[in-house]
């Protein structure tokens, strides 16, 4: 175990750095809409506590200060902090935004009323830390509402495509395991009195051909960067041409922009 642990700390410096690079706020503004969806289906009472891990540049923080709630927001890239602090300014929003590992969440047993997670927590490698450290920091009767990516739906095909031209790290569960029912039930067995699990749908709408969205993403989202970066140049072409493909195939628009239908798992957990 302990010459495991220079190697495991290596990979979560590469995973840190993979959200860092880019500018994922460019890829956010077209996904802000199912933050919004999410949170407006959750009960927030003025004053509710809530932890939003994973937090990236705000999309489901911002949503729940409106709604009334005390946010915090924790990440492990300090550059989509920053972001979401500057939205959160711009609306007059009071949300504390600060870096931490939803591995290892720096808060106090049932500090939060409310913990949230948008396709955030779920790339993190240690998935029994992730459900542990969530049901710790809430309080009993309160809730833990997840979204997750489904391995079926288009994000789930992205990241398969990707990991079958980039292998993941190897002993890393793909992130999609968590938009499963089967696998969501076993993780969240301990400390849960209720556990409801929807399948839901949001849609990205681009303003611009599919091609055009995979070069978006080839310079502002980080993952996709970073998985390029590890390629040479036919297996570059070789990524590309699954993705495009991928994005054509499952395009609804036909003026000649981008509308993807994506789904995702909606995990709503009663703590015990």
């Amino acid at each position: 175990m302990q010459s495991a642990a220079p190697e495991f700390a290596q990979l979560k410096s590469a995973m840190k750095a993979s959200w860092m690079a880019g500018d994922f706020g460019q890829i956010a503004k077209y996904s802000f809409k199912a933050g919004e969806d999410f949170i407006a289906r959750t009960e927030i009472k003025p004053g509710t506590r809530a932890l939003d891990v994973a937090c990236g540049t705000g999309n489901t923080a911002i949503p729940a200060a409106r709604a009334g709630a005390v946010v915090t927001g924790i990440d492990i890239a300090p550059n989509l902090l920053e972001q979401a602090r500057q939205r959160a300014a711009a609306e007059n929003l009071k949300i504390v935004f600060q870096e931490g590992d939803a591995e290892d969440l720096p808060f106090k047993d049932r500090e939060f009323d409310l913990v949230i997670t948008m396709f955030g927590a779920m790339f993190a490698p240690r998935p029994e830390r992730v459900a542990a450290e969530l049901v710790r920091v809430c309080r009993t009767e309160g809730q833990i509402a997840m979204a997750n990516w489904t391995p079926e739906g288009f994000v789930g095909k992205q990241f398969r495509a990707v990991s079958e031209i980039v292998p993941p790290p190897p002993g890393v569960p793909p992130p999609v395991l968590w938009g499963d029912e089967q696998t969501v039930r076993q993780r969240l067995s301990t400390g849960i009195s209720k556990l409801v699990l929807t399948r839901q749908k949001t849609r990205f709408d681009f303003p611009f051909a599919p091609k055009d969205v995979l070069a978006l993403f080839r310079q502002y989202f980080g993952p996709t960067q970073v998985a390029f970066s590890k390629l040479d140049a036919a297996g570059q072409a070789q990524l590309a041409s699954r993705l495009e493909s991928l994005w054509t195939e499952h395009n609804l628009a036909t003026d000649g922009n981008t509308s993807i239908e994506a789904e995702y798992l909606d995990v709503r957990a009663t703590v015990a």
